[in-house]
Parts: structure tokens; sequence; C-alpha cells
């Protein structure tokens, strides 16, 4: 795990491009601070930085860049690959031996390109990666991004340059960076909570594609992308695949599972797992553990706050596993110190409130261990979201009421006090009782002025549903239609939009930031790309079964751990934002939502956000999550004073 960054443009002296490499490079710092390097040809204009996070390989072997053996390829990489050792057999199964120096998954890719070239090698990669790969006989730059999009990588423009990075931070070294805000990537951050789709908060600037390679050449250093793996492709040979019974769907599972913890499991340092007592994290550690011959380590954190609080769940799973359990009890106080450094920590807007959580158990974390495994990836391949199986429901029983209705009923819903439905949802077990119901009640209206089941997903995936821009701009979902037309209709097709925008853009962005903010490695079994094809094999009833998805994780764990301590309603990895903003954070709230300030901004609508300022505040609405957004904006602009 590393940072990478490079420019590719005119020719330039060599002192010049060396200083410039250095100055992106060490923007990364904070994702590899065990060493750092940079390769340059001048004439070319081309540089490459890489800074190192020692994880397989920890002698000078496995530094980087890396040149191939055969001196035409010159590599800059960040990632993991996990199959390295197969790879070289097979090299050398077809003659191929190069003069091995060490046993880093960097000298496998790079001497695999030199052989089988770029989009082969790629090809057969288990693991995530972004990588850089110059070829210095052709004169090329090939951007390559993983199927999923677990590491990030962007790339853009700085006058004549081609500049590229794990994070934008490398990118605003270049002396030219003199990017403009993106104002449909501003509007979509509003909607959904997070810059979705191919375009970054800037104009100038893109991200390398899950499952794509960019590739740049000639005079004008024009890119030419192409996708060598599309979830569009998956989902259609997924629907053709014969249906496996019960029984051999979990035996099936189980073992891609198996393989693909034990996998992650090879380094050359520390590691643990991340344990919420959930299904998903549950199952890693307990995987983890059957393949170790000692007490895995295992973290959670918890709140004060008993609603956000899941940490004697993952206690009570970790006795039961026996792993070596570390919980840390953070306060308000602390969690709250996190906020100031957000900004800095995701370089774009981002206001999924659960990077405070994620990056307080990485911090922690990372004083023990160098990788950590995380469970996430599950609700989107198995369908676990309570919205999926909800949502459709809805649909299905309302969705043929004439309009005029639905809104009036939706109208009705929204007039009563938040504390209400609170109250009238408490009466409930515990185990029936929702989480948070006053916002979904609110959901369930929003849902009830939709026209189809396409409108309900957006609905229930905004923190808007009419983003408060000044200029009233607003954007939908920007995926691929090659997937969407290849999915289902209904809860498969739910499925196929988060993969392709929430997945990548909002949970693996949080969990890359908030992780490689302390230099810890986080590494994702469940999206182990054999997992999600097997997962698009599977029939709904497969997934979703007597009310309850991830079915058939439930019965692979099942087979191993009681149920009775993972069968619970889905509570969500977050903090207690809400009740924040009305107390100990509502002084530095009111500051970034002072009318003067947001017009002085000329970003948003400051009727909207003012409007549901006042209302959260006097408890009238909920609007923590579209409050958020906006701090969350205006926290970034006020650091990073963006040019429109």
């Amino acid at each position: 795990m590393c940072g990478i960054a490079g420019f590719f443009g005119p020719s330039l002296p060599l002192q010049q491009a060396e200083a410039l490499s250095r100055r992106m490079g060490d923007q990364l710092l904070h994702r590899g601070p065990d060493a750092g390097a940079i390769w340059c040809d001048a004439t070319e204009g081309l540089g490459l930085a890489h800074r190192r996070l020692s994880i397989v390989d920890l002698s000078p072997a496995g530094a980087q860049p890396m040149v191939s053996h055969c001196g035409r390829y010159v590599l800059t990489y960040n990632g993991e690959v996990y199959n390295s050792a197969d790879l070289r057999a097979a090299l050398a199964a077809e003659g191929h031996q190069p003069a091995w120096h060490g046993h880093s998954d960097t000298e496998t890719i790079v001497e695999a390109c030199a052989v089988w070239g770029v989009r082969q090698t790629v090809n057969r990669l288990i693991g995530m990666f972004a990588f850089a790969l110059w070829d210095r006989h052709e004169k090329i730059l090939v951007l390559v991004r993983d199927r999923l999009g677990i590491k990030p990588l962007y790339w853009g423009r700085a006058g004549r340059t081609v500049v590229f990075g794990s994070e934008l931070k490398a990118l605003m070294a270049h002396d030219d960076w003199a990017p403009r805000v993106n104002r449909a990537a501003l509007a979509r951050f509003l909607r959904f909570g997070y810059v979705q789709g191919s375009d970054s908060i800037y104009d100038s600037v893109r991200h390398v594609m899950p499952g794509c390679m960019v590739t740049f050449s000639g005079s004008d250093r024009a890119p030419v992308e192409a996708a060598y793996w599309t979830l569009g492709d998956v989902i259609a040979a997924g629907v053709q695949a014969p249906r496996l019974s019960d029984a051999e769907a979990i035996d099936r599972l189980e073992t891609l599972l198996r393989d693909a913890v034990q996998r992650r499991m090879v380094a050359d340092v520390p590691l643990g797992a991340f344990l919420s007592g959930g299904i998903d994290s549950s199952l890693v550690a307990l995987l983890m553990q059957q393949a170790s011959d000692r007490p895995v380590r295992t973290f959670s954190i918890g709140f004060e706050s008993a609603d956000f609080d899941e940490s004697h769940h993952a206690a009570a799973v970790a006795r039961a596993l026996g792993s070596d359990h570390t919980e840390l009890r953070v306060t308000d106080a602390h969690a709250r110190d996190v906020v100031p450094r957000l900004a800095t920590m995701f370089d774009e807007p981002f206001a999924d409130s659960s990077q405070i959580p994620t990056y307080l158990v990485s911090e922690m974390t990372r004083q023990h261990v160098t990788v950590a495994l995380s469970g996430d990836g599950g609700d989107e391949l198995f369908a676990g979201y309570t919205r999926y199986l909800a949502g459709h429901r809805l649909w299905q029983r309302f969705g043929g009421w004439p309009l005029g209705v639905r809104r009036t009923l939706a109208a009705g819903l929204e007039a009563v006090p938040p504390s209400w439905w609170s109250a009238a949802f408490g009466v409930l077990p515990v185990r029936h009782r929702p989480f948070a119901p006053a916002d979904r009640v609110s959901k369930v209206a929003s849902l009830l002025r939709s026209g189809s089941l396409d409108d309900v997903h957006l609905a229930l995936a905004s923190q808007w549903q009419v983003p408060p821009t000044a200029d009233g701009r607003d954007c939908g979902f920007d995926i691929s239609e090659r997937a969407l037309q290849a999915a289902p209709s209904g809860v498969p097709r739910m499925q196929a939009i988060d993969q392709l925008s929430y997945l990548a853009d909002d949970i693996l962005t949080k969990v890359d930031r908030a992780s490689m903010a302390v230099a810890l490695e986080a590494r994702v079994p469940l999206l182990d790309h054999r997992v999600v094809e097997f997962s698009w094999s599977l029939p709904m009833d497969q997934k979703i079964r007597h009310g309850q998805g991830k079915w058939l994780l439930r019965q692979v764990l099942h087979r191993h751990l009681p149920e009775t301590l993972f069968d619970r309603p889905k509570q969500g990895f977050a903090a207690p934002i809400a009740d924040w903003l009305r107390g100990p954070l509502r002084e530095w709230a009111e500051s970034l939502l002072d009318e003067q300030r947001l017009r002085d901004g000329g970003a948003l609508d400051v009727r909207a956000v003012r409007m549901a300022w006042d209302q959260h505040v006097r408890g009238v609405r909920n609007h923590t999550q579209a409050l958020w957004t906006v701090l969350m904006w205006q926290q970034w602009a006020e650091q990073y004073k963006p040019v429109w």
C-alpha cells in the first residue's frame, strides 16, 4: 500500500523534473511513510513518484519506482496483488525466468507486463491496485485501476501537462495547477454526499474509472480510455449462469471467501481485522481465525451514545472466535476533534459521517498492526441494505396509486414531528425497532413522490431531494447504461447502481482515505472480483429470504457461529452527528452556515440551507445528512478556496 504521483508533458530540465516529482510525491507522505523515490525522463517530460508503506518484501528489492529486468518498463504502483506467487509460477511455466531480486508483488507486475503486456497482466491480477506504467520504447504512459475501484487514481491537466496521483493533493503540487469547480460534481455531491462518477470536484480532473486503463501518448498526450473489466459484462454472464442448489451455493461461497481471506493474510508485517460484530466483519474475522494458528487481532470502537454503540456485539463475537480483541471507547470530544481534519484527509468534499468512526478505528488499529481486513462490500453484493427490500416492497404496494394521493400521504407523514416517530417505534421490541425511525419515515415520504423504481432508489440514496445549488443545477446518477441494461429490474438494478456509484465513490473512498491517513492498509476480501462475479450468478432468493438480506452470507456464518450473535437489525457505522449539531458542534456549524458566509461562497441556495438548519436546531425535522453535506462543502471550500 502506497501513494503514487507523476506527470507527463513537455520536456523540461532534469533538475526541475526531479524537484517536481519529489514535491508531488511528498504530498502523499502519510500514505507511504517508510520510503520515497522518483524516476524521471526529463527529455520526454515524464516524472514518476512513489511513497512506500512496506508490507510485502520490506527490503530495498521492493523499492519503487521499479524498472523491469529488460529495462523497457517503469512502474509506480499502489495496492496489493494476492496471487503474485501464482503469476511467477505461470511465467516460469511459459519459459520466462527473470532474475528476481525479491518477492514483492511490484516486481511480479512489472515483469508480467514485460512478458504479457498490460491488458493480459491486469486480467490475471487478484487484488486491489492503481498503477502507472511507462513504456520507454513506445513513449506511452498507462494508468490502470482495479476492477472495483478499491484504490484511487486521479488524472487531469495542469497547463499542457498530464498530472496524476493517488490523491488530489499530489496534483495540486504542480506549478500550473489552476482548475475550476465542476458544478455538476457539486450538485451530485450535495445530492449524494460524495462526488460521484468519473468526474472530480474540479473540471479538469477525472478519476480513472474502476476496471479501466487510460493511455497517454503523442505530443498532445491525448488520453485513450479502455475498460478491461465491466460490471455490465459480469451481470450479463451471471444472468446466464445455471442455478446452484442452496447447499451448493453455500459451499461455493465459503470456498471463495476462505481463499479470498487467506490470500489477504499474506504480509511481512502484523495484521488484524476490523470487527463491528455484524455479519460481514464477523465472517471475515472468523475465516482469518480458522486460517491462523494463533489468536488474530481484532479491533472495534464504541461510542458513549448507546444508539450508536455496537462494541458489545463485537466483543461477543471476539469471545466466540477467541481473537485477541482491542476496543477503543470513544468520547464525543475525541470524535469531534476529527472534524477539522476531514477536508485535508479527503481532498474533495465528502459527507458520509461514518468517515469519523472509520478514521478513529483506523487510528487505533494502526497502533498495533499495519494491515487490517475489513468486511466492506457485503451489503452491495448480497442485498444487505434495508432500502433494497423496503423500497421494492413499498413501490410494489403504492406505485400503482395516483401520484396526487401519494403526494398527499407523503405530506401527512412529513407533518408529524420526528420525536413522535421515535416514541411510536420505541414501544416495539428492540429486534424490530428501526434505527433512526424519523429519518426512515422521511425517506418513505420521498419515495411516495417517486414516478418509477429508479426514482425510488434515487430518493433513498439522496441526502437532499433537491440539491441546494445556487444555480438550481441538479443531477442524477452518473453510471454505465450498459450495466443497467444487463441488470434485471427491481432489487438487482438497485444493487447494480450502488456497485457503480455508492460502493466505489463513497464506501471505498472513505475506507481508503481514513485508513491511509494513518498509514494503515485496509484489505477487503468480500470484494475479491471472483466473489463479485459469483454474487451476480445467484438468484435473488439466495440473497433475500424471509424478509432478510444477505441470506447466503448468513448461512456461511451460521455454520460456525450461533445465529444469536449476529441476527439483529442493521444499525450502520455512524456517529451521533444530529445531537452534536444541536449541542457541542452547534457553534462550529452556525459559523459555517452564517447567512453572509453562504452568500459570499456563491455556491449554495442560502434560503434552503438556512431553512434546513433552523428546522434541525429547533427539532422540527432531522436534516442531519443534508446539513452534513453543506458543512463538509463549506469546510472544504474554506480550506481550498475553489475558483468558479
